[in-house]
């Protein structure tokens, strides 16, 4: 199998865009798939999609296409779907709220088990069945629910101080809502979510609809 480190990152966004396909797929009882078909309902092209799996071995056949089930197992495997991931929250407000009600009811392995706020308003109550703690009880949390990742959507001015927080509580992957862009010590990872970009982004791309986003290479037809 390939080396997870040697994927770009565009392409391990995607993997888990193809692994909720394919058991679409496998629930339908469809043997196999193209890239073609792939591209069609994922909206990818099917250069990129061939791309994507080349990294991670020779998954498909010229004429014939993917293994549906081969392939749905293989990446279950690669994404280590039959683990479960608990995932905590830091920022019980607007959008800290709405994550916790959706809190990833499409994914059965990774899930938020606890919340965290300053304000004494929400602290001891829970939210979908959610637990809301103060900060001070961070480290307690994670070191009991054994939790690698956090979700950040407090204020900008607290954020730096917040990671520090989860950093020095032993988490390993923060998801940053925040417009702040956080510093934190290797091996710590962070992903930046900002919705202000990204809808700016979106906008300039409508009111250009003549500049086109730069392709990936192509690689060989299957």
């Amino acid at each position: 199998m390939a080396g997870e480190n040697k994927i770009p990152h565009v392409t391990a966004k995607r993997l888990p865009l193809y692994y909720r396909f394919l058991e679409k797929l496998h629930l339908m009882g469809k043997q196999r798939v193209s890239s073609a078909q792939l591209s069609k309902e994922l909206h990818i092209d099917p250069a990129t999609i061939r791309r994507d799996f080349s990294y991670l071995g020779e998954l498909g056949k010229k004429g014939y296409g993917y293994n549906v089930s081969y392939l749905l197992q293989f990446l279950r495997d690669f994404l280590k779907q039959d683990e479960t991931t608990n995932v905590i929250l830091i920022g019980v407000g607007n959008l800290g709220t709405a994550l916790l009600h959706y809190n990833f009811y499409k994914s059965r392995n990774t899930k938020i088990v606890a919340a965290f706020d300053h304000d004494s308003h929400k602290v001891n109550r829970e939210i979908d069945g959610i637990p809301v703690y103060g900060i001070e009880k961070l480290k307690e949390v994670v070191g009991l629910f054994r939790v690698e990742v956090a979700i950040l959507t407090v204020p900008a001015n607290v954020a730096q101080e917040v990671a520090e927080q989860c950093v020095d509580s032993g988490i390993k992957g923060i998801l940053n809502f925040t417009p702040a862009r956080l510093t934190v010590p290797s091996p710590t990872r962070v992903h930046h979510i900002d919705l202000t970009t990204e809808l700016q982004t979106l906008v300039y791309f409508l009111k250009n609809p003549d500049v086109e986003l730069e392709t990936e290479e192509e690689s060989d037809n299957i």
